[in-house]
């Protein structure tokens, strides 16, 4: 692959291993998407993959939950319903995503921070100066076309929002979120059928540990971080391909909702 060298991100490819987790990630994501269920099963599959994103990323805010129980509707911690109202809503607001970043960010905020502190703050960053010129940078980043893989781009979406943390409550199931809707409008998943979150829970201490470590902005940090994003695509990817499975034999227990 070909970097655009004026690309700001463009170095971080150069880093050890990471375009091979990109390479990786998205050849997984291509094998994922071409399974048969999706063909007449599609709906199903999606309607899955967003209950398991919405259990993996409340459970990565400390809203850990059995995944039977939030199907059938018995949980109503409100991380997890915001969680589950943030994953229901995602696929519709992809189109959205390049052009107006900051609005679909408020209306995540909204969305995931519903119940959890004041209603005249949903949707209002909560940063200083410094902040909020790191947001707009990062907003300028993610309407930009750029010929880099969409997975490393949602990569950098997702770190930056863990490091800058712009709202008062549920910043990580909004970073999530935001990095999913990167995947969708840059073509890796345009259907948000990769269940990457589950990529992220199934690899929690490395998945702390290394947004930690992108959040230092050391090459060390960022390569952890970047290699750790791939390899959780490409779990999330075999997570989307055992739900195509169980969608085929009929295993998919019902909704309580």
């Amino acid at each position: 692959m070909v970097c655009d060298v004026e690309d700001p991100l463009a170095p971080l490819m150069e880093l050890a291993e990471v375009a091979d987790a990109m390479e990786q990630a998205r050849a997984d994501v291509d094998r994922a998407l071409w399974h048969r269920a999706l063909r007449n099963n599609g709906a199903a599959v999606a309607t899955e993959v967003s209950l398991r994103c919405a259990v993996a990323s409340a459970a990565l805010e400390g809203a850990e939950y059995d995944l039977d129980d939030v199907r059938a509707g018995t949980v109503t911690d409100p991380l997890v319903q915001g969680a589950l109202r943030v994953a229901t809503e995602l696929p519709t607001l992809a189109d959205k995503w390049t052009a107006a970043p900051r609005q679909v960010l408020a209306r995540l905020h909204l969305l995931a921070a519903r119940d959890l502190g004041d209603e005249d703050d949903l949707g209002r960053p909560n940063i200083d100066r410094d902040g909020s010129v790191r947001l707009a940078t990062l907003c300028v980043l993610i309407s930009s076309k750029t010929s880099l893989p969409a997975a490393l781009v949602a990569a950098v979406v997702h770190g930056e929002l863990l490091a800058l943390r712009p709202f008062e409550h549920a910043n990580g199931i909004i970073a999530r979120a935001a990095a999913r809707l990167t995947l969708a409008s840059r073509g890796l998943d345009p259907r948000a059928l990769i269940a990457v979150d589950t990529g992220h829970a199934r690899r929690s201490p490395e998945y702390t540990g290394s947004s930690l470590a992108f959040a230092t902005g050391t090459p060390d940090g960022l390569r952890s971080w970047l290699k750790h994003y791939g390899q959780a695509i490409t779990a999330g990817a075999e997570k989307t391909t055992e739900i195509c499975n169980m969608v085929q034999k009929g295993s998919i227990p019902s909704s309580g909702n």
